[in-house]
């Protein structure tokens, strides 16, 4: 599937503050990694329950992003997340940050995430409820067979 035509069944606002914006007048490239962290954040308690972190660690093993159009204040913003792969460790998410009026797509992020045993110190396998929720939520169940 295409990115233009990917389904993005979440989706948050993200409110611009003075501070986010640089020298240029438009937001510092650093801030987007922190408005999709929070985004991120977000998925895994509204997809996988509020209690997620209490017993597992999921950390970043990759992330890039493309900064196709600068954001500038007071710019409505709009962030989309889908997961788009599943592994047995490791998935893999596509982010957005659009301008809401428009829906110009301003930046894309892709992140590899790892389950995590903070105490062990190593990779676990991601558990299999989860992953069922996460494709009943993606309304895909190609995530499962990936």
């Amino acid at each position: 599937m295409e990115k233009e035509e990917m389904a993005f069944h979440h989706q948050m606002p993200a409110q611009l503050r003075f501070s986010d914006i640089d020298q240029f007048g438009h937001m510092n490239n650093s801030v987007y990694f922190s408005l999709f962290d929070m985004c991120k954040t977000r998925y895994f308690i509204d997809v996988l329950g509020q209690h997620i972190f209490d017993s597992l660690g999921i950390v970043v093993a990759h992330i890039d992003a493309n900064f196709l159009a600068p954001i500038f204040y007071p710019d409505e913003i709009v962030l989309q997340t889908t997961i788009t792969h599943l592994g047995t460790k490791s998935f893999r998410l596509f982010q957005r940050a659009i301008n809401k009026r428009t829906k110009e797509v301003k930046c894309e992020c892709n992140t590899v995430m790892v389950f995590f045993d903070t105490v062990h110190n190593h990779s676990i396998p991601m558990p299999e409820s989860f992953k069922q929720k996460i494709a009943e939520y993606e309304g895909d169940n190609n995530l499962l067979t990936k």
